[in-house]
């Protein structure tokens, strides 16, 4: 093969290292992924807000629920009390006024803790929907990370097998084109080299001065005129 065929071999093998690498960070998977975490990370902070927001009024309910409770206690006592009690009638008394009393507190905080519950329900119930809501959404981001994973793997592997290639193909060349060609890709990326198509160069798409495309064409085979925008080196 001509130092052209190798140059030409070298800069295709480049150009697909290229693309299989490019290919790796722009799965259609990972943008999805993306999309779908900024969407969970706005419901992750409606949650906390609606959270910090049901927070003391949990602990306003709670405190109420628990007084309910005592109260409920104490009652039950006493009826306990007056159902098996043998004092006289003035101590019989106090306990069933101290009963009565209770009672009336009891229903006052049952009102206050329906008050409270009407309240809290409608924020447990909001909580609940974000939640639901971001599930099916963190199901599908544990998927994507298995897709995403298995096929950079993939194209990982693809990658040893081009980048073998590509030190094949540049074990072709000679040490001083190599290095031409190298000190181009180093600077410009893709490729170090560039096909001529209707008097532009491919690499940088812009085309050739009127005299510039002359030396190029003048240029003997296998001799190699470096682009005068990007630097690649110019092939027939």
């Amino acid at each position: 093969m001509s130092d052209t065929d190798d140059l030409r071999a070298l800069m295709d093998a480049d150009r697909w290292i290229e693309r299989v690498s490019a290919q790796r960070t722009h799965l259609p998977e990972i943008a999805e992924l993306t999309t779908l975490e900024a969407e969970l990370r706005g419901l992750l902070k409606d949650l906390h807000n609606a959270e910090e927001a049901v927070a003391p009024l949990r602990s306003a309910f709670d405190k109420v629920a628990q007084e309910s409770v005592r109260l409920k206690t104490r009652a039950g006592d006493l009826d306990t009390t007056l159902a098996t009690s043998t004092a006289n009638a003035r101590e019989l008394e106090a306990i069933q006024s101290e009963l009565t009393h209770v009672r009336e507190l009891l229903a006052a905080s049952e009102d206050r803790e329906l008050e409270e519950l009407l309240v809290l329900e409608p924020r447990d119930e909001e909580i609940a929907s974000i939640k639901q809501r971001a599930q099916p959404g963190v199901v599908r981001r544990g998927e994507l990370l298995g897709i995403i994973s298995q096929l950079q793997a993939s194209l990982d592997e693809e990658l040893i097998a081009l980048r073998a290639q590509r030190a094949e193909r540049a074990s072709e060349l000679s040490a001083g084109l190599l290095k031409r060609y190298d000190t181009a890709l180093a600077r410009v990326g893709t490729s170090g080299a560039a096909n001529v198509i209707d008097g532009r160069c491919e690499g940088c798409r812009l085309a050739l001065s009127p005299l510039d495309f002359d030396r190029w064409k003048s240029h003997a085979l296998d001799t190699f005129m470096d682009c005068p925008e990007c630097g690649r080196l110019l092939l027939p």
